[in-house]
């Protein structure tokens, strides 16, 4: 079918392998989306959804903004490709300046890479690369947490504790790694914000350094909050924890702030809004606010200058790199996205959204299918009660809330929520009626 014959429902749905999806239930009743602008989105059937997850945490900013649009055409037109190996543009530089600007404490030196995946990665190898550098060969372990996602590549599977994930590819993945429990306790249920208890937590890494000897491990990484599995918010004085243990035994810190980073805890990162910062922190989704694919690997100044250091002038100090490393179409995306953060006062847009919106999540715990709900600035997770095997709950009352209007990742048992930026109060209210709406018919359709 030509471009110019293409419609919004395809001839075919057999030939495509759809990722992380149930493929012949979907194909038995597709949800096809059509069209985008602003928080909504069109069906196939010409229904109106609210998009309440802003894709997968990825478009903050709202859809079909015109100013992204505009940036990416007139960069294709000008200088569509530039190999990214021993040359490159100025774009690029640019970008790694302004986002330099916003990253905390020396995380001045931008890795740019393809997506989240990527991201973690090339954080992984970095730290790797740092400790050789710095003649500890050594230090191979890494450590990750239970519930923790990083992304699908083998390195991101093997540091993140999605059990699934970690089942399906066993067999390839990283030796060494080890990971410490995740953060929700019992007595964590229906906690909004950073729960009073838990802290002791982070001495799961101490364990593992005893255990393992400190001097072996490379970094240990985490989300500042776990997103993917459903908002995991950490306890007081947690993440302080981890960075005094790392601290301890030259460990680097590793945040994964793909989900969390520019805005969505109200902070332009996890690590500003908890007061910790990292020796490695990643990047991804809001990049671009989704439009084209992108991640960054933010460096502290003393890791890049160890890894130039101990290599001599001409030669390659990293051997690491992707194709698609900063290429000017995915640069121009996130310049102007850069754009729109500073003349819409993006962040603190979110912030004084968060409090209104959390109080519409929370409400919802008196719907009897409610198992726990969490929330933490403008992300939340609520977690459905067991319907006769995992899964099974979250899965069928996405489809339910699908139908009444509202769109939204679920991860498992979790619908995952996480309104966009430019939301107004009205359009929080939306989300929550319709959620509402949702879970009420998955509940009607149990009980039939």
């Amino acid at each position: 079918m030509s471009s110019e014959n293409r419609t919004s429902v395809p001839n075919s749905l057999n030939e495509h392998w759809m990722p992380f999806t149930s493929n012949k239930d979907f194909k038995a009743n597709p949800r096809l989306i059509t069209e985008a602008k602003g928080v909504y989105l069109k069906t196939h059937h010409g229904k109106t959804q609210i998009d309440a997850s802003s894709g997968l945490f990825c478009n903050p900013l709202g859809h079909g903004r015109r100013e992204i649009t505009e940036a990416v055409t007139k960069q294709l037109e000008t200088l569509d490709y530039a190999q990214p190996f021993q040359q490159g543009f100025g774009g690029s530089f640019e970008l790694a300046t302004k986002i330099s600007k916003h990253t905390p404490g020396d995380l001045n030196k931008m890795f740019f890479t393809i997506c989240g995946s990527t991201a973690v990665e090339t954080a992984i190898k970095i730290a790797v690369a740092y400790h050789r550098a710095k003649g500890h060969a050594e230090r191979f372990r890494f450590v990750g947490r239970e519930r923790g996602y990083h992304g699908m590549n083998i390195g991101c599977i093997s540091v993140g504790g999605m059990v699934n994930n970690i089942k399906t590819f066993a067999s390839v993945l990283m030796p060494g790694v080890q990971h410490i429990r995740h953060t929700h306790l019992p007595e964590h249920k229906f906690v909004s914000g950073q729960p009073e208890t838990g802290d002791y937590l982070a001495n799961d890494l101490e364990t593992i350094c005893q255990n393992f000897g400190g001097e072996n491990i490379a970094a240990c990484i985490v989300e500042p909050i776990a997103g993917s599995t459903g908002t995991l918010v950490p306890p007081k004085g947690y993440l302080q924890k981890l960075r005094e243990i790392c601290d301890k035994h030259g460990i680097l810190l590793i945040f994964d702030e793909v989900i969390t980073g520019w805005g969505r805890t109200g902070s332009k990162f996890g690590a500003d809004e908890f007061g910790v910062t990292p020796d490695i922190m990643t990047m991804a989704k809001a990049t671009t606010n989704g439009v084209v694919p992108m991640g960054v690997v933010a460096c502290s100044d003393y890791i890049y200058d160890a890894v130039m250091d101990a290599s001599p002038t001409g030669a390659v100090e990293l051997f690491h790199g992707y194709t698609y490393s900063g290429i000017p179409v995915a640069v121009a995306a996130a310049l102007a996205v850069q754009d729109i953060f500073e003349k819409d006062d993006i962040f603190n847009r979110a912030k004084n959204l968060a409090p209104y919106f959390q109080k519409g999540l929370f409400s919802l715990q008196d719907l009897e299918s409610v198992d726990n709900i969490r929330g933490y600035g403008m992300m939340g997770g609520i977690d459905m009660k067991l319907n006769t095997k995992p899964g099974k709950a979250g899965y069928e009352c996405f489809k339910a809330c699908y139908e009444a209007g509202v769109n939204f990742k679920a991860t498992g048992d979790c619908l995952i929520i996480a309104p966009q930026f430019i939301c107004e109060e009205k359009h929080i209210d939306e989300i929550i009626e319709k959620l509402r709406t949702g879970i009420t018919n998955y509940q009607k359709n149990q009980k039939n």
